[in-house]
């Protein structure tokens, strides 16, 4: 849970715009805006390093403090990232109060896959829903939702409905039967590749094959025809004796 709050001090904000952000971002600063209640909202800057390991131990509530004035409690609003390098490149709070009930995305992690009896047979198991949307107070929001699949055998399904969300936490879906976590499909079998024909069919203009001739699928050499050979000019018949009267 988050009870245990980290506190991230930032400092105000003045200069606005694309070039003013590059600005900030090669100078090793992020740009971010705080929403209060109503329209309120309050620009600033942070360090980037300092920023991305408070987000990298998973909080979800924390305490902001800007330029030294009283800290108050919020949640990422929305952060954005460079699509190639990842870095950090915006981030939004929201001010909340500790004691009214907030909905937040919350992250699904597996846990037990490499031991599931689907697994060890060779079965592929598939991360279907990795988040969800939950309502509890500030201070109850869970930093992830850990679902055993240690049991699963091939062809197993996993869905919302069979999870069971912490404490004082609930699930905001319309129907968590429909909520697909995961799947357990049979191996998945390598196609073969078919064998290629050592004799080409004859192929012909209307695209199917060509019968060939009888005699013509012999072996090689075979099928030659005898060439008939030329009459001996002279030659005596069977049994003359090539005499005269």
């Amino acid at each position: 849970m988050a009870a245990d709050r980290a506190t991230l001090s930032v400092n105000p904000r003045e200069q606005f715009g694309s070039r003013a952000s590059r600005r900030l971002r090669r100078e090793g600063l992020v740009p971010g805006v705080v929403y209060g209640k109503g329209d309120e909202a309050r620009a600033f800057q942070v360090n980037e390093r300092e920023l991305r390991h408070l987000l990298g131990e998973g909080h979800t509530l924390l305490d902001l403090e800007i330029d030294g004035t009283a800290a108050v409690p919020v949640v990422i609003k929305e952060e954005q990232r460079h699509p190639l390098r990842g870095d950090i490149t915006h981030i939004d709070f929201h001010e909340v109060r500790l004691d009214q009930a907030i909905q937040a995305e919350v992250p699904i992690e597996l846990e037990g896959g490499e031991q599931s009896p689907g697994v060890r047979e060779g079965g592929v198991l598939e991360h279907v829903t990795r988040e969800v949307t939950v309502e509890a107070l500030p201070t109850e929001i869970p930093e992830s939702i850990s679902v055993l699949v240690l049991d699963m055998e091939i062809n197993d399904t996993i869905n919302l409905a069979a999870v069971e969300p912490p404490e004082g936490v609930k699930f905001v879906v319309d129907d968590p039967e429909e909520i697909t976590i995961a799947t357990l499909s049979p191996p998945r079998l390598e196609e073969e590749e078919p064998e290629v024909e050592e004799e080409a069919e004859l192929i012909g203009e209307d695209g199917e094959p060509i019968e060939r001739p009888e005699g013509e699928e012999g072996a090689e050499g075979e099928g030659e025809e005898e060439q008939p050979q030329p009459e001996r000019v002279g030659e005596e018949s069977d049994g003359g004796d090539g005499g005269g009267e």
